[in-house]
C-alpha cells in the first residue's frame, strides 16, 4: 500500500510516499479500514520535527485522525460490518500506525460510526480537534449554562469547534482572532464577540465586556505568553485550561485569584493505555456526531490536500495562520 513515511526528525520535506506491507488483522477484536481521509494536526508537526512518543526505530506513519470504510473484521468484533463508514483518533504517535496510509488495523473499541451527513474529508478533520475540545470545556473546564468563556485562536482546529460546543452548552463565548476574516468565521459559529489581538490587547478587552470580572473559563490554545497575560482577565475562582507548556512562569496572580488550573492533553490515553479514557473519547465521538446529523456542530475544512502532498500540509499548519482544518484525501 501507499503511505507517507516519516524517515527522520525534521523539515516537512523528510516526508517520503513510499509502498510498504499492507496491515493484517491479529486479533479477533480489530477492524480493517481501507482510509479514504487523514486529518493533518499540529501535532503531527511537532512529531515529525521533534521525533516519536515512542522508542520505536524509524520509518513510522504519522497521523491520529482516520476516516475509511471497513474491509475486514476479525472474528470476534460485533459493533461494525464490512462496509460501514468509520471515524477515529488512533495511532500515529509511534506505536501504532498511522493514518497517511491506505489501510490501518485497530481495535473496533476505539472506532466510532461515522456521521452520515460527513463526507470522509470531513469526518477525518474533526476526532482529534472534537475530543480536545470536549476535553478542556467540558471535562476540565467544567463549563455551565449561562458561565462566560475565552476562547483563544477560535478560527483554528480546536478553536472552531470549541466555540460551538461552548454555545450548545448556553455559554457566552468571547473568542480571540488574528484577522478580521477569521473574526467573522468566529462570530459564524456562535462566538459573542471576536477580539482581533493584533488590534488591541486581548485581557483588558475581555475584562471591559466582563464589566471587570473576567471569563468564568479561559482556554488556552496557543502558548505560554497568551497563557500567562489570560490570567489578568480568568474570574476569581475561575478556571484557566491549557493544551500547552506554559513554561517557568509566575503564578503568583493565579494563586491570588484562586484559579484552577487545568491541562488538556488527549493523546494521554494512547499514550498511557489508559481504556476507560479511551472509552470515552468514543462517546464524545458518538455525541458529537449526533449533534453533527442533527446541523447543530460543523467541521471547518480550509484545504483538503492529495496524500503524496503531506510536507505541503505540515508546511501549512506550521505558518501558523491556517483555519479550520487541513486533510489529506487518499484515493
Amino acid at each position: 500500500m501507499k503511505a507517507i513515511l516519516m524517515t527522520q526528525p525534521g523539515l516537512p520535506d523528510l516526508l517520503e510516499l513510499r509502498d510498504i506491507e499492507e496491515p493484517s488483522i491479529t486479533e479477533p477484536s480489530q477492524i480493517k479500514v481501507r482510509l479514504r481521509a487523514a486529518g493533518v494536526n499540529p501535532v503531527d508537526t511537532k512529531i515529525r520535527r521533534n521525533g516519536l512518543f515512542y522508542p520505536n526505530p524509524l520509518p513510522a506513519v504519522l497521523g491520529c485522525d482516520g476516516a475509511g470504510e471497513v474491509v475486514e473484521i476479525g472474528g470476534a468484533v460485533s459493533r461494525f460490518n464490512i462496509g460501514d463508514s468509520v471515524w477515529f483518533c488512533h495511532g500515529g504517535l509511534g506505536g501504532d500506525q498511522g493514518n497517511y496510509a491506505e489501510y490501518t488495523v485497530l481495535d473496533e473499541r476505539w472506532a466510532a460510526p461515522m456521521p452520515q451527513s460527513l463526507d470522509f474529508e470531513h469526518a477525518a478533520a474533526a476526532p482529534l480537534v472534537l475530543i480536545t475540545a470536549w476535553g478542556a470545556l467540558y471535562d476540565r473546564g467544567r463549563l455551565q449554562a449561562g458561565q462566560t468563556v475565552l476562547i483563544h485562536a477560535a478560527a483554528g482546529g480546536v478553536g472552531h469547534v470549541a466555540v460551538q460546543l461552548a454555545k450548545l452548552r448556553d455559554a457566552r463565548v468571547l473568542a480571540t482572532v488574528g484577522s478580521a476574516e477569521k473574526a467573522e468565521l468566529a462570530k459564524n459559529w456562535g462566538a459573542d464577540a471576536a477580539i482581533d489581538y493584533r488590534q488591541e490587547d486581548f485581557a483588558q478587552r475581555v475584562n471591559e465586556l466582563t464589566d471587570g470580572q473576567g471569563a468564568d473559563l479561559v482556554i488556552d490554545t496557543v502558548g505560554p505568553d497568551v497563557f500567562r497575560h489570560s490570567i489578568d482577565c480568568t474570574a476569581h475562582f475561575g478556571d484557566l485550561v491549557t493544551l500547552l507548556d506554559p513554561g517557568n512562569i509566575s503564578l503568583q496572580e493565579a494563586r491570588m485569584r484562586n484559579l484552577r488550573i487545568g491541562f488538556e492533553l488527549m493523546l494521554t490515553p494512547m499514550l498511557r493505555n489508559l481504556h476507560e479514557a479511551r472509552d470515552h473519547h468514543v462517546e464524545i465521538l458518538q455525541q458529537c456526531g449526533e449533534w453533527i446529523d442533527q446541523g447543530v456542530l460543523d467541521i471547518h475544512v480550509s484545504q483538503v490536500l492529495p496524500l503524496e502532498k503531506a510536507a505541503a500540509a505540515h508546511a501549512l499548519i506550521e505558518t501558523g495562520h491556517a483555519t479550520g482544518k487541513i486533510v489529506l484525501k487518499i484515493s
